[in-house]
């Protein structure tokens, strides 16, 4: 499929202790900085699996938002339409971690996103071509989220992010016309924020360990979690949304899950963010689940 992912691309700057981190004190450990952001996360995962991506964002004026380009360049994720925010306007998350990986505290500077205004991205959705779904994430601001609901002539998938944003998406519906987009992923937290949003054909509820509810025509199915080891569960539902949007508009809800959930078990099982050893591993990943879709979707 030809996709184009509209979303948030930043740095990450991890720090973790060697031992339980102590305030207000300097802690021995490790610090790596590795590319992030919601729908660049959503976009890598989709190149990885064979998709052709599109990715439209405002990379931060610094030298950051040319580290988080670059990487983008590497995975093969089109970022031609793509610009720099001005200098100054960072996109920047850090995250100091206790010993067992746990976040102790965050810093986000999302600066760039808020650039992504429907007068910066109109022009650039005349210049795309033909493509087979959109996605977006929560970062962007609200008017870009109504725009989007309003303009895209294809399936839009959209990403709650996090509590705190998933409020754009009501204010966004509000504003609307269409008042209408295909799919919407969330976990609890933002689900409770979203309980009574309507318009939406499919709705995707990650559970975590808990598996994946999914509710289609106002009926819940569910979806236990696969078996897996637990190495970093960091990016495990940007790779869950990844796998549902490479499953393709037309499956079923059954098919999008299961490919969905077998991307989040491939992520969590590699300690980055987004695992890059996808196309070399993925034809070993095995589920009790038998389904000529979902083996063609994740054969390469």
């Amino acid at each position: 499929m030809r996709i184009c992912v509209i979303g948030g691309a930043n740095a990450d700057i991890i720090a973790t202790s060697f031992s339980a981190f102590v305030p207000c004190d300097s802690n021995p450990g490790t610090v790596r900085l590795m590319a992030g952001g919601v729908g660049r996360n959503i976009a890598h995962n989709l190149a990885l699996l064979g998709d052709e991506v599109v990715f439209l964002t405002l990379f931060g004026g610094d030298d950051f938002g040319r580290f988080t380009a670059e990487s983008c360049s590497k995975a093969h994720i089109d970022i031609s339409l793509c610009d720099y925010a001005a200098p100054g306007a960072c996109s920047c998350f850090l995250s100091i971690n206790d010993c067992d990986g746990e976040m102790v505290g965050g810093v986000a500077d999302m600066a760039a996103a808020d650039g992504i205004t429907p007068e910066w991205l109109a022009p650039k959705m005349e210049q795309l071509g033909d493509v087979d779904a959109f996605v977006a994430d929560a970062n962007i601001p609200v008017e870009t989220l109504a725009y989007l609901v309003d303009h895209t002539d294809k399936p839009l998938y959209v990403d709650a992010v996090s509590g705190a944003k998933a409020i754009k998406i009501k204010e966004a519906m509000a504003m609307s016309v269409k008042k209408h987009f295909f799919t919407l992923k969330c976990n609890q937290i933002e689900n409770t924020i979203l309980a009574d949003l309507q318009g939406i054909d499919r709705r995707f509820v990650s559970l975590g360990a808990d598996g994946l509810d999914v509710v289609e025509d106002d009926t819940k199915h569910h979806f236990p979690a696969l078996s897996c080891h637990v190495v970093n569960a960091t990016g495990a539902g940007d790779a869950l949304m990844a796998g549902i949007i490479h499953a393709a508009p037309e499956a079923t809800i059954v098919e999008a899950a299961h490919i969905g959930l077998l991307c989040a078990k491939h992520n969590i099982e590699s300690p980055d963010t987004v695992n890059p050893h996808w196309t070399r591993d993925c034809g070993t990943m095995t589920c009790d689940y038998d389904n000529d879709h979902v083996n063609q979707k994740l054969r390469f």
